[in-house]
């Protein structure tokens, strides 16, 4: 129920807005003297405190004061007599929500403790959805406990706090997103807008407006203006996701962007200022799209101020039984399931297997368990044969692998294996299975492997 602490040193003026807040169903508590004010300050919540501005001892500029320290603070209206207009004008400066002048007038008060519950109802809805997202991308929502994951959390640590470009890199499924979101929420930027933008999305013509805007009539279908990614995202982040797509054109104005900290619409001629900090992520390697000449050298330089490599999951795999942990208590509330772990074998496999697809593809194999599995913990059987069969063993007679792969399933699993136990040596493994190197290369392109 909507709280109004009405504080007042004048008790006819104070019972006037006590009756005219209690009839209009408001839960109105009292206070007599600005110091009784501050205690009841420091005990309850309030929506809305309405409070003379001049009062002995302790005044409503210091329940003002005190009211804005809160996480969620109260809407604050100040009453004020001749003469002291102008101390309600400052009290507005440091937060106040309005003032109003003695005597008061009730149904300008009504108004103005219904508007301020308004502004109130939203400051509470947006701290709500703040706390959802920090839920979800903070730190506790990067899990892992390997070495190569404690280094990644200390490099937030240490860059989050600074407004310098961050370069992102690493395989697709790596949780690069989830990265530069726990970058932004550690930052001093964390309650300005956090924007993602896929560079290869959309096709080049779309992708200038999309990003900085565009004027009325700039081309056909503009029939309004509009603001583009960087002017939403000011004073904030700016995720350009996929930036190795980005058409070299595009990459002029971005350079431009990242030096001047200015840009114009598309059709316009108004030069438009914005404070962004801008991550940019990619899959690809910038380095062989420079020397191709599809990337920029003089944009890669001003993106690479920081680079940040987030390692592949076959290279942290004693993070992979916590991950498949953490998801299964996810997905297990998603879905109202209560499956209660993996067996042995399972965590094994998953633990041998290479994930191509990361951290994504784990996620949805888990769920993708969680619907489907009838027991209540899931088991070697409920696996998908290629990732069962990473129990594959080495012994005098080669691989041995489940009953059920198919020969072309064994062929794979026995080619990832080999790489990965040859740290991406590809001369070395294909040596390991007795394989010619160009019977290897042919038989990984037709595997359409990901970034080997």
């Amino acid at each position: 129920m909507t709280e109004i602490l009405v504080a007042d040193d004048d008790a006819s003026s104070r019972e006037v807005i006590v009756e005219v807040l209690d009839g209009e169903g408001y839960k109105v508590a009292v206070a007599s003297s600005g110091r009784e004010a501050l205690s009841k300050i420091e005990k309850s919540e309030y929506d809305v405190i309405v409070t003379d501005l001049v009062m002995p001892e302790v005044d409503g500029m210091k329940i003002l004061e005190t009211a804005r320290s809160k996480e969620l603070p109260a809407e604050v209206i100040m009453l004020t007599g001749f003469g002291s207009v102008e101390t309600a004008v400052e009290a507005m400066k440091r937060g106040a929500y309005q003032y109003l002048n003695k005597p008061i007038n009730i149904k300008e008060l009504r108004e103005v403790v219904r508007k301020a519950l308004e502004k109130r109802s939203l400051a509470r809805d947006n701290i709500v959805l703040r706390k959802s997202v920090e839920e979800r991308y903070g730190f506790d929502k990067i899990v892992g406990q390997s070495q190569a994951m404690n280094e990644i959390f200390s490099k937030i640590r240490q860059i989050a706090p600074t407004s310098a470009t961050v370069l992102l890199t690493g395989q697709s499924g790596t949780g690069k997103e989830l990265i530069a979101h726990a970058i932004h929420l550690n930052s001093p930027r964390k309650n300005k807008p956090f924007l993602a933008f896929n560079c290869g999305a959309l096709v080049e013509s779309l992708i200038e407006s999309e990003l900085f805007g565009h004027e009325k009539g700039s081309f056909t279908g503009a029939v309004s203006e509009r603001k583009g990614y960087f002017e939403l995202a000011d004073g904030g982040t700016l995720l350009l996701d996929e930036i190795g797509d980005m058409p070299i054109h595009t990459q002029v104005k971005l350079l431009r962007v990242l030096e001047t900290h200015s840009f114009f619409r598309v059709g316009g001629t108004k030069n438009i200022d914005v404070d962004v900090r801008v991550i940019a992520a990619t899959n690809k390697n910038l380095e062989e799209l420079m020397t191709e000449g599809k990337f920029r050298e003089d944009l890669f330089y001003r993106l690479n101020v920081v680079a940040l490599n987030i390692p592949p999951l076959s290279s942290r795999r004693e993070d992979i039984p916590l991950l498949a942990d953490t998801f299964l208590k996810e997905l297990n509330h998603r879905h109202s399931r209560k499956i209660k772990g993996f067996s042995k074998d399972v965590l094994d496999a998953m633990t041998a297997y290479i994930w191509p697809g990361n951290v994504r593809e784990l996620k949805n194999l888990v769920e993708k368990l969680v619907i489907i599995t009838e027991k209540d913990t899931i088991e070697i059987s409920d696996l998908p044969v290629n990732i069962a069969g990473s129990l594959a063993i080495i012994g005098k007679s080669g691989f041995y692998f489940p009953e059920g792969m198919t020969m072309d399933e064994i062929e794979e699993t026995a080619i990832r294996i080999a790489i990965e136990r040859n740290k991406g040596n590809k001369k070395q493994a294909a040596d390991s299975l007795g394989m010619s190197l160009r019977t290897f290369y042919r038989k990984i392109k037709k595997m359409k492997f990901e970034n080997h």
